[in-house]
């Protein structure tokens, strides 16, 4: 994944409006939503929320690092792209199919503008993430359906991803695939632990919302917010055992840490 999304990760809910924001520390996000074309119109697409972006894009970010190459071939169908995300395909409203298809359009769609800060100088990427979308267009049905073939990152995408991007277990993704907090939990553990050049960094509570729990507002929200965090956290550090992290009074304290992806000799 790339590092600023593991640091500001996308929408974990559906969002009103076509606009998203989130900075935390030095780092932000900024997506706005797309139309894709369908064969006979534009069609506006939602902005990607919810643990199918994150799991679709960790494995395009992959494999396009693994072939060195922009270019993703996805599949001839949904459900083998589904089954390379270890989703069973599933029909209806609410089965896996609605779900990658929405999600993998509003990803082709959006506009995504990465900042960060480096060396003391402000840095922005701004542009499309995915350069090229083709599909198919299912004709068959009243209305015109895409399936994705295949998917090309834009350059500059591509160009910053071989740069800032962090090694995660794409079986860990899948098994957190349940709970996007989770999964988000997880990326910044992996981002961050095995960088810590200290004995201890400690996460305080306001720390962690400002980086989790932005959309929790209100009288209880940050006790709201602990209610979701915890048993978050605590599937996200099952999936990465090496995490010397643990929950303390007042927030999370974190210990240099191997990375989730061991490094491979040279």
């Amino acid at each position: 994944m790339h590092s600023i999304i593991c640091q500001v990760g996308l929408p974990r809910r559906k969002v009103d409006g076509l606009e998203f924001e989130r900075t935390c520390g030095n780092a932000g996000l900024y997506i706005r939503a797309g139309k894709l074309w369908d064969g006979e119109q534009f069609i506006q697409q939602p902005v990607p929320y919810g643990p199918m972006p994150r799991l679709i894009l960790s494995y395009l970010n992959s494999e396009a690092l693994k072939n060195n190459s922009p270019i993703i071939e996805v599949g001839k169908s949904a459900t083998d792209f589904l089954k390379k995300l270890g989703k069973s395909p599933s029909g209806g409203n609410t089965g896996s199919y609605t779900s990658f298809r929405k999600q993998v359009l509003a990803l082709s769609a959006c506009n995504l503008t990465l900042g960060f800060n480096v060396n003391g100088k402000a840095n922005t990427y701004d542009g499309k993430p995915i350069q090229q979308f083709e599909a198919w267009v299912n004709s068959s049905s009243q209305k015109s359906t895409l399936w994705p073939n295949a998917i090309e990152f834009s350059q500059d995408y591509y160009q910053t991803l071989k740069m800032h991007a962090v090694p995660l277990r794409f079986e860990a993704l899948r098994a957190l695939a349940g709970s996007a907090l989770a999964m988000d939990i997880y990326v910044m553990l992996a981002e961050r632990l095995h960088r810590i050049n200290k004995p201890s960094v400690m996460l305080y509570w306001k720390n962690l919302r400002d980086q989790f729990g932005q959309e929790y507002i209100g009288p209880n929200a940050s006790k709201n917010f602990k209610k979701s965090f915890i048993p978050a956290f605590r599937k996200a550090v099952l999936v990465y055992p090496a995490a010397d992290v643990v929950l303390v009074k007042g927030g999370v304290l974190m210990r240099p840490s191997p990375p989730a992806v061991p490094k491979l000799n040279k």
